[in-house]
């Protein structure tokens, strides 16, 4: 391949994004190779690292999901607090929403993902609390501590989010009903689903499998078949959603907004722009939403950056979740198996092991992440099952910008 030409001795990469994917990336670029080293700016909005997989006991009030970067971040990665509001691929530069400019060689688009909550439900996104952002945690956690004890409390949404917030509040006494719209945690097998029920069941949450919510009110919600049950707090953690960077920078995304990659997570439309995680749609068919499809990407996309600033053909990514882990409160959880393309087997572990092994992977993310800082090139990923058969950028899968 022909190595691109930069206009300083050290090639500037920007990080667009702070979560798991975004600060594996930047500590990972810091590897030392046949390539030169970058200069490595990492920008995101808030000044501290959010834990994702803990907002749930944010809301709950029983944890702190903030982190200071500075036990994160390897030496020499410059952190800009800030937002950025487009990329000008034609005069590589990333703008910011204070104004500021910052001109890159190299992107790593790591924006990630956030909670959608569907306009289309009527007073949805006037009542509901989404949980997938930090802020949105801590407005959560607030509206709790208003509540009384005996107020009831409805979550949308029982995939792990919501079946792990569900289980939190009950196990602090609250009177939670989980709406699935559907099957419980269908991510997991059935055994483990039964487990989940079990605990789900034992904590007194109501679980309504079949029942679908089509309107959301200040202190009710009403379902498909006219009922409607009182709820003075309503949860939604159904659904993703991804920042509108992409698409406001002209580039592909797919319908979602997650910017369309071939199978090294180079955009399609820049091979200066590389994505990770959430918001990363390889080949139009994206990974599962997680801290373990980021965690894996972030590093790989490093990968690309490097090897291109090496002048040196990067190579497809390697992927794959051979389990997932699901916390019930404090004292349960279930730790599912599964085979590298994410399909779990019916095998699990659970109960009080469950919830050690979980806390256990949790702790191990962070530690995961100073490993990089302090020695890159520490992470591994999974070599993964097949990737899902589909034509590369099938039209019905690509948005044009």
């Amino acid at each position: 391949m022909t190595r691109h030409i930069t206009t300083t001795d050290s090639p500037k990469v920007v990080v667009i994004g702070g979560g798991y994917s975004g600060t594996l990336a930047a500590n990972h670029l810091r590897m030392r190779g046949t390539w030169q080293m970058p200069d490595i700016t990492l920008v995101n909005p808030r000044p501290k690292f959010v834990e994702r997989i803990r907002l749930h006991q944010h809301a709950a009030g029983n944890y702190d999901a903030a982190v200071d970067y500075g036990t994160l971040l390897g030496q020499g990665i410059d952190l800009v607090v800030d937002t950025a509001t487009r990329v000008d691929a034609a005069n590589r530069t990333v703008e910011l929403a204070s104004g500021r400019a910052l001109r890159y060689d190299y992107i790593i688009y790591a924006v990630g993902s956030t909670g959608a909550v569907p306009a289309s439900v009527p007073g949805a996104t006037e009542f509901a609390y989404p949980i997938a952002e930090f802020e949105q945690a801590q407005r959560l956690r607030t509206a709790i501590t208003t509540l009384h004890s005996d107020a009831p409390v409805t979550v949308v949404g029982a995939g792990l989010t919501g079946v792990e917030t569900a289980a939190e509040l009950a196990e602090q006494g609250r009177k939670v009903t989980l709406v699935c719209g559907g099957q419980l945690a269908p991510s997991l097998s059935e055994p483990g689903r039964r487990s989940a029920a079990k605990v789900l069941r034992k904590l007194g949450v109501k679980v309504l499998e079949s029942d679908i919510v089509t309107e959301v009110r200040s202190d009710a919600v009403v379902f498909a078949d006219g009922a409607v049950r009182p709820s003075a707090l309503t949860i939604w953690t159904a659904g993703f959603g991804v920042p509108e960077l992409a698409a406001a920078s002209g580039l592909h995304t797919d319908q979602l907004g997650r910017l369309l990659t071939d199978e090294t997570l180079t955009s399609i439309d820049d091979d200066r722009i590389v994505a990770a995680g959430d918001c990363a749609s390889p080949s139009g068919v994206p990974l599962r939403m997680c801290c373990a499809s980021a965690s894996q990407l972030g590093p790989q996309a490093a990968n690309t950056v490097l090897n291109r600033i090496a002048g040196i053909s990067p190579t497809p990514f390697a992927y794959g979740i051979p389990g997932s882990c699901t916390s019930l409160g404090r004292r349960a959880g279930i730790l599912q198996l599964g085979r590298q393309d994410d399909t779990p087997v019916n095998l699990f572990i659970g109960g009080r092991v469950g919830a050690r092994l979980k806390e256990a992977i949790c702790k191990g993310t962070l530690w995961g992440l100073r490993r990089e800082g302090r020695k890159p090139g520490s992470t591994f990923w999974f070599k993964g099952g097949p990737r899902p058969e589909r034509p590369v950028f099938a039209p019905e899968v690509v948005k044009e910008a």
